[in-house]
């Protein structure tokens, strides 16, 4: 149903096209019976013919169809606002996979499907096959806009079982069949470039800097303002490479025709990797104000907290990292792929191997993680993370439950509270972890003396809920570096 609060301030919001309020809410248009991104080049519609949903699927259940202009598929999305049906559906847009279906919500959940139902048309007023078909058709429609893939291809990458339901589910709800959004581009050179949209700012120096520091050998690369890795998920490996679009507030994220069946996985991935679905506009208000950080956002407005690609590669990276430099971390991790990952070819000498998984640490021993060049007690400790993320007794996923995820890190052998928030804040994208304990931290504070750890915390009482980025801008240090 329309949302009903304040919907007047959202008509100033479409009528001033701002990109910050993007994805923030969508409008339906009654007299053409489209819904809109509030950045959509089309003439305003007047007031009285608009109506404001707060997402795309409940504009669609409402009988409008998605704008072939300003294409809602591409909003960023909106972190939850509480509410079993919003974290799960936030869990599932951060794993990616778009063939999932009820029976994979109700094993996140532990509902029934007849609760979980009940608990869909309490908090958002449809069911969960309507939400996960409109998600599946908003990802098939930037397929037929971006790619060349074929529509065979494209239909199971979007999650369809069969071309024929795709077919009749498209023409049902878009009223034109999926081969009338192909344009007359010619076929690529055997691979896709994909769009993604943000909320701007962002700073993109400041992310890439910040993943320059921290390569690994024969996995990626930064080349000039372009960011490369190797990737894998199951039998599909290959390569992506990542930098800003031409369009403002896009990135655009090229990649091997191969790896069509995971285009989702690999798109809900570049978004956690590069924090595109953050609000810079509130995050920069709540740490701008602070005296403190004031100068740093100032300097970086935008900036973003990189994910990671792979849990079990930050949380292995997080443990390489303890008491050795960032290059030391970087010289580990290199042989832990060399040793644990697989062989690539891409276009690119540099990039060779593959991460290495939890489940091909797990089967190690722990002289063989030594033999890397770490102490026996960190091999230990990277040996337990691995079998417990390669069990399934250990979850480190994007809006996953934190404070359980910490709890379970931290009973393992090794692991002490900065390692903790550290995994927290990039692998399981928490925007408020803060390792208070940190030396960078402390000294980038630090004035006449190094604070201690409970003087950080009370300072930091004041950033919340975005200690993460405050880290981050610390961690940079003083503008003039960048």
């Amino acid at each position: 149903m329309p949302v009903q609060a304040d919907d007047d301030a959202r008509y100033r919001a479409l009528r001033s096209r701002d990109a910050r309020f993007d994805g923030m809410f969508f409008t339906g248009v009654t007299t053409t019976g489209i819904y809109c991104r509030p950045i959509c080049p089309t003439r305003t519609p007047k007031r009285e013919n608009c109506q404001f949903y707060e997402s795309a699927s409940l504009a669609e259940q409402a009988g409008f169809r998605p704008c072939l202009r300003c294409r809602p598929e591409l909003a960023p999305q909106v972190a939850g606002q509480g509410g079993v049906v919003s974290s799960l559906m936030q869990r599932l847009q951060a794993h990616g996979a778009m063939d999932a279906g009820v029976a994979d919500l109700v094993a996140m959940s532990g509902f029934s499907e007849r609760h979980l139902r009940r608990l869909f048309l309490q908090e958002c007023g449809q069911s969960p096959v309507s939400m996960l078909q409109t998600r599946r058709l908003l990802f098939a429609k930037q397929l037929l806009q971006d790619t060349d893939l074929p529509v065979t291809d494209l239909a199971f990458s979007a999650g369809f079982r069969s071309v024929r339901r795709f077919n009749a589910l498209f023409k049902q709800r878009y009223r034109l069949a999926p081969t009338a959004l192909r344009s007359s581009r010619l076929a690529g050179d055997d691979t896709v470039s994909l769009r993604l949209d943000f909320r701007p700012p962002l700073h993109w120096p400041a992310l890439l800097a910040y993943l320059r520091y921290r390569l690994t050998p024969g996995m990626d690369a930064v080349e000039g303002s372009e960011y490369l890795r190797t990737i894998r998920f199951g039998p599909h490996a290959g390569w992506i490479r990542l930098g800003l679009g031409d369009r403002p507030n896009t990135l655009t994220a090229t990649l091997p025709a191969s790896l069509a069946p995971v285009l989702g996985e690999v798109l809900a991935r570049v978004r956690q990797l590069c924090d595109l679905d953050a609000h810079p506009q509130a995050i920069d208000a709540v740490l701008g104000a602070d005296p403190v950080l004031q100068p740093f956002v100032s300097a970086r407005p935008g900036l973003r907290v990189p994910g990671a690609w792979a849990p079990f590669e930050l949380a292995s990276r997080t443990i390489l990292g303890q008491q050795v430099s960032v290059a030391g971390a970087n010289t580990l991790m290199g042989r832990l792929a060399q040793r644990f990952g697989e062989r690539l070819s891409t276009p690119w000498p540099e990039l060779r191997l593959t991460t290495a998984t939890a489940e091909a640490v797990a089967a190690a021993s722990i002289d063989d993680l030594a033999r890397i060049g770490m102490p026996g007690k960190r091999a230990e400790s990277l040996l337990h993370v691995a079998k417990a993320m390669a069990g399934g007794t250990l979850a480190l996923v994007p809006a996953g439950d934190v404070p359980a995820a910490m709890a379970a890190l931290k009973a393992l052998p090794g692991i002490g509270e900065w390692t903790a928030q550290y995994v927290a804040m990039r692998a399981m994208r928490h925007p408020d972890a803060f390792p208070a304990g940190d030396l960078g931290l402390r000294k980038a504070l630090a004035t006449d003396s190094m604070p201690g750890e409970r003087e950080v915390l009370a300072l930091a009482e004041a950033w919340r809920p975005w200690r993460s980025y405050a880290a981050l801008h610390l961690w940079l240090g003083k503008p003039s570096k960048l």
